[in-house]
């Protein structure tokens, strides 16, 4: 056999196949799951250590819904003990014990409703970008449609781009951001607008009633004065006020 010419440290693959290329030069496989997370947790997708990798690292707000951070899980022994050895005290020499707490509190509540938040950011996405499209905008859509997860992106050269595309949701009462797309670009800007559900869902939005907030998206996005339907925008929105998928 061929020796191989390069000896990684760590490889970052998007497959699990890549853990017999890792284990052959002596890598550790890393998952980045910083927007996967919480399809993860909800068992929507793979978990990735059962699928190869050796560590995962993710964010733990995103999809998971929790305090902003992040976290490096494994199921290996050895590499816990290499990033024990590496966070403390080598990297840090404190934690802030309330946003500790917070993500406990987090993470229990994913015990309990995980799986019916993980499918319902989903669903959700994929109804909302079902109707921005039949309003005319040009979602954009992969080999598996408009989303599999929780966001998904429209195709922002008509608007002037990405970035001026949020700014002009941003007067009608919507949040959102740019973000670049395998299409043709947007000079000075990216070329798509991307737009997420989790924090809908978390407030009581299903894929059912997100048609309605899909439809003044569309209307705010096509209008030229979109600042006149931010009341109409924020008069919807003062309709979830409850906050769902978490253990009373």
């Amino acid at each position: 056999m061929t020796p191989p010419r390069f000896r990684p440290k760590t490889s970052s693959p998007g497959s699990s196949g890549f853990r017999a290329i890792a284990d052959e030069v002596g890598a550790k496989v890393m998952f980045d799951a910083a927007h996967q997370c919480g399809f993860i947790a909800g068992r929507a997708w793979k978990n990735p250590l059962a699928e190869g990798a050796h560590f995962m690292t993710m964010s733990t707000y995103k999809s998971l819904g929790g305090p902003a951070g992040g976290l490096i899980v494994t199921n290996d022994a050895e590499s816990a003990e290499k990033l024990d050895a590496i966070a403390y005290p080598g990297m840090t020499a404190n934690f802030d014990a309330g946003k500790t707490a917070a993500l406990a509190i987090s993470l229990a509540d994913w015990i309990s409703h995980g799986e019916a938040y993980a499918q319902e950011m989903i669903a959700t996405a994929k109804a909302f970008a079902e109707t921005l499209s039949e309003a005319g905008l040009p979602v954009f859509a992969g080999d598996s449609g408009f989303t599999a997860s929780h966001q998904f992106a429209v195709e922002a050269a008509r608007f002037g781009g990405g970035q001026t595309a949020a700014r002009k949701l941003e007067r009608g009462g919507f949040l959102a951001c740019g973000i670049g797309l395998p299409v043709s670009a947007v000079a000075g800007d990216n070329n798509g607008l991307r737009i997420g559900t989790p924090e809908l869902v978390r407030f009581g939005v299903d894929r059912n009633n997100v048609r309605e907030i899909a439809s003044l998206c569309a209307r705010v996005l096509m209008s030229n004065a979109p600042e006149t339907l931010a009341g109409e925008t924020a008069a919807l929105r003062a309709r979830y006020q409850t906050l769902h998928y978490v253990n009373v």
